[in-house]
């Protein structure tokens, strides 16, 4: 487990630190899609420990994105592919989501408020997905990296492509413009510098799968690792 995890490229955000007590799903704005874990008397999934911080991980450093050639496409196992530039990605309608964020490398950061287009939604402007879809494929920018999940975690009510977090807009290091969220499973499956989405048939894995981690990576069961 210690030689995957030295894989990773590790920093972190002193701008993002939170306060001693974890943020509650109390007081929200009208309309913010609350994640369930979040309602939880226990929001420490086993195994890992509450961050005030927010690290900073990936797998190989950000790519450089120029917003002007940023695209997102969907892609196989839906009526009609979909695609999207930085503007008309922009221009669609939004949720925003209070969800916590739990590493695989035993950190847990509670009470983010993501905002940015619902899972659901770029299904649904692709006309819905085809009855043998069982999988996404999540796509980034940094050099051919995915990551795969089961279709109904990409379609729970709290998954979103972000494009801000807290209030502002994505930096670099953690994923902007736009990354993946899936808050019910581990953050690895949370997509960085989001650049495809493909539906399958079946369950394809990707950068971190093909290396020992999870297929499925939920942190209720602690499913880190495919020995696990």
């Amino acid at each position: 487990m210690a030689a995957l995890d030295s894989v990773y490229m590790f920093g972190l955000d002193n701008d993002k630190l939170q306060g001693e007590a974890a943020p509650l799903p109390d007081h929200l704005p009208e309309g913010t899609v609350i994640s369930p874990d979040t309602r939880r008397g226990n929001r420490i999934p086993p195994g890992q420990s509450r961050t005030r911080k927010w690290p900073v991980l990936d797998a190989s450093g950000a790519p450089r994105i120029d917003p002007s050639r940023w695209q997102l496409k969907v892609w196989g196992q839906v009526s009609q592919p979909g695609s999207w530039n930085w503007s008309e990605f922009n221009a669609l309608e939004r949720i925003r989501v209070f969800a916590d964020f739990h590493c695989v490398t035993r950190w847990s950061r509670l009470g983010n408020i993501w905002e940015g287009v619902s899972a659901r939604k770029l299904v649904e402007l692709c006309g819905g997905v085809k009855p043998d879809a069982k999988f996404v494929l999540a796509h980034g920018y940094d050099h051919g990296w995915t990551t795969n999940l089961p279709v109904t975690e990409f379609l729970a009510e709290d998954a979103l492509v972000a494009l801000t977090h807290d209030g502002a807009p994505l930096s670099l290091e953690h994923g902007g413009p736009a990354r993946l969220i899936v808050p019910r499973l581990y953050a690895w499956k949370s997509a960085k510098w989001l650049g495809g989405l493909e539906f399958l048939t079946q369950d394809e894995a990707g950068f971190w799968e093909r290396n020992g981690y999870h297929m499925n990576g939920d942190p209720w069961k602690e499913e880190r690792f495919n020995w696990s």
